[in-house]
């Protein structure tokens, strides 16, 4: 027995050597430049992303700062301006949908037992494409000509006429960026879950987790389409004298607003929904049981991912609708809360009838829920035409995105990270630290966001710069800023805690919390091919159901192979081969980039510039002789 165990381990590190030779990425600056990890580029997405959440945090403390008492002129109305328009454009293009789409790329292929992405380049590009939108915005910013129209950028305003120079060109172009990598790891997630699920893993057995993945990377490739055409037709109207949105020459400004929030409606949506699978993934880790009502939950998710496009007028009620399209518009408004609710109720389900373990993550959940469900209740509030005509362009508006996005994205992505943080580093998060620090935020987050609901109240318009004293909203905008401080704190305890778990966290093995699905069946961290074998699965819970995976050999260990499965019952259908690190996704990201910024300053570089463009795609598709097929796909026990 003792010969043969050798002989096991012996076959078994001959393999990894040979997987290690195939998949890992050349060393050194070559090896960052060409690489399609999805691992490596997710973790770049997610440092990325971080650091705008911080730059945006550190503009939202300054806004803080200035309104902290009346008449205050740290800053005046042009500097207040470019503050909250850098603060909304980073939160909403550059951290809230990026880092969604990150925390996907890097789990997605591990969920399904997979050793990448179905389009490895397309991802390499994606990340290239986001990182020149962040270029875009912020050096601008750096040169003295930032965005100063807030984050939708209204015509006229926006227009020619109002708008002279290029801030605007600036703002309409960062989206394009950004949109276009979103775009991309959208339908890379898309196809991926389609076509690359384990055997076995049907779809009625897909965690919860993918499936909310599914549906937002869908959402996302129905709905940024509207919002990249709409910043496109302003840079045209800006730059060749066309007329979308000059009544002058025939053209509508509420047609901007339509398309613009059929896009931002569905947004919030594309963002809360991975926070709904990120808090599936932990509530049932947690209570120790798989999330209860797995049917009601799907049919929630995919009733969220459809009714989120039939919404987005309720941002246009001040506009002047007919009464019949405004009470179309606040039914469908207050309808969504309905799958949002069956949501909550089977999460507390779950809670109530598991055994409830109040780690870190958890914590956060909890958070989630209750931060959530006031900023569902304001939803509802503002659903309502008559009220919203009195509400709008309040405070009581800010206060309610604040709870939405940061109580149903922040919040269940700071417990994803600290879930996912021992996978991803193979070390523990302090919890003694965590615990400390999900007090601070939850406390001054809702401290900082909830008095905004009165001041609203009380009249306080939005996008002010200062305001005098008689109007008795200095006490509550001092407690408003005090708290924002307070989580400031709160979030550097945090980040302190992630880069310190780093170098001297407690070594967390391969599944420290017990999870149920398939990431938790690879070392910690995982290799560069992720799994010594492709994984085969029996039920939602793969590792609560079998002391041992089942297993399929047949992939070739000396060059890069994937499984490629039905699209219902993931059956074993063929192989396929996964591209290798090339430097052709960096070199057509600048070209797209240098067309792109390109055209804010002439139409020219738009036709000049699809010859470079052109020239880096063919030498990405060129193509190369394929390998010879190894041996046949057979089970392994």
């Amino acid at each position: 027995m003792t010969a043969e165990t050798d002989l096991r381990a012996r076959g078994l590190a001959d393999r990894r050597r040979r997987l290690l030779a195939a998949w890992a990425d050349a060393p050194g600056l070559w090896g960052f430049l060409t690489t399609v990890d999805h691992k490596r580029l997710a973790a770049r997405y997610i440092v990325t992303t971080m650091a705008m959440l911080f730059a945006a945090g550190m503009l939202g403390v300054d806004m803080r700062l200035q309104l902290a008492a009346p008449d205050m002129h740290r800053m005046g109305p042009q500097g207040y301006d470019e503050s909250f328009s850098l603060h909304g454009s980073t939160m909403l293009f550059l951290v809230s949908v990026p880092v969604m789409e990150a925390m996907a790329m890097w789990l997605v292929p591990l969920m399904l037992g997979q050793r990448n992405m179905a389009f490895p380049r397309l991802n390499a590009f994606s990340y290239w494409m986001y990182l020149e939108g962040v270029l875009m915005l912020w050096i601008p910013h750096a040169l003295g000509f930032t965005p100063d129209l807030g984050w939708f950028e209204y015509p006229p305003l926006s227009g020619p006429a109002y708008a002279p120079g290029h801030r605007a060109d600036v703002w309409a172009q960062m989206i394009t960026f950004t949109e276009v990598a979103a775009l991309c790891v959208s339908v890379n997630v898309v196809v991926t879950i389609f076509t690359m699920r384990p055997p076995g893993m049907t779809l009625g057995r897909m965690p919860l987790f993918l499936w909310g993945m599914l549906v937002a990377s869908f959402m996302t490739v129905f709905g940024l389409p509207a919002v990249m055409v709409v910043t496109s037709m302003l840079i045209a109207d800006r730059e060749v004298a066309t007329h979308f949105f000059s009544p002058s020459g025939g053209g509508d400004v509420l047609l901007f607003q339509h398309l613009y929030w059929f896009f931002g409606h569905p947004e919030v949506y594309i963002i809360f929904v991975p926070g709904v699978a990120f808090v599936s993934s932990i509530v049932e880790t947690f209570s120790r049981r798989v999330v209860f009502g797995y049917v009601p939950m799907v049919v929630a998710v995919l009733a969220i991912g459809v009714l989120a496009f039939g919404l987005w007028v309720h941002h246009m009620f001040a506009v002047g609708l007919p009464k019949m399209g405004a009470d179309f518009y606040t039914a469908a408004s207050m309808a969504i809360a309905l799958p949002i609710g069956v949501q909550i109720f089977c999460w507390i389900a779950t809670m109530f009838r598991g055994r409830l373990q109040l780690k870190t993550p958890m914590l956060w959940v909890i958070g989630f829920i209750v931060t959530f469900v006031i900023g569902g209740m304001t939803g509802v509030m503002t659903a309502s035409a008559p009220l919203d005509l009195q509400l709008t362009d309040t405070y009581f508006v800010v206060a309610h995105l604040h709870y939405v996005l940061v109580g149903g994205a922040i919040f269940p992505l700071l417990g994803a990270f600290t879930y996912w943080y021992p996978k991803a580093t193979g070390r523990m998060m302090s919890e003694v630290w965590g615990r400390i620090s999900w007090a601070l935020v939850v406390v001054g987050f809702n401290l900082t966001f909830f008095p905004m609901h009165l001041l609203g109240l009380m009249g306080m318009p939005r996008r002010i710069y200062t305001y005098p004293a008689e109007m008795g909203w200095g006490p509550l905008n001092l407690l408003s800023t005090v708290s924002a401080l307070i989580t400031v704190v709160g979030a550097g305890i945090f980040v302190l805690n992630a880069l310190l778990s780093y170098w001297r966290g407690r070594l967390a093995g391969a599944n420290p919390w017990g999870g149920s699905t398939l990431e938790w069946a690879t070392p910690s961290p995982p290799p560069p091919y992720n799994f010594d074998y492709i994984p085969t699965v029996d039920s939602v819970a793969p590792l609560w159901t079998r002391d041992e995976l089942h297993a399929l050999e047949g992939l070739s260990l000396d060059s890069r192979e994937v499984l490629v499965t039905t699209l219902v019952d993931a059956k074993p259908d063929n192989r396929q081969k996964s591209p290798k690190p090339s430097l052709w996704p960096l070199l057509t990201a600048l070209a797209v980039g240098v067309m792109f910024v390109g055209s804010i300053f002439s139409p020219w570089p738009i036709v000049w510039g699809s010859v470079p463009v052109a020239a880096t795609i063919v030498g990405w598709f060129w193509p190369t002789r394929p390998r010879a097929q190894r041996g046949p796909l057979r089970a392994r026990t």
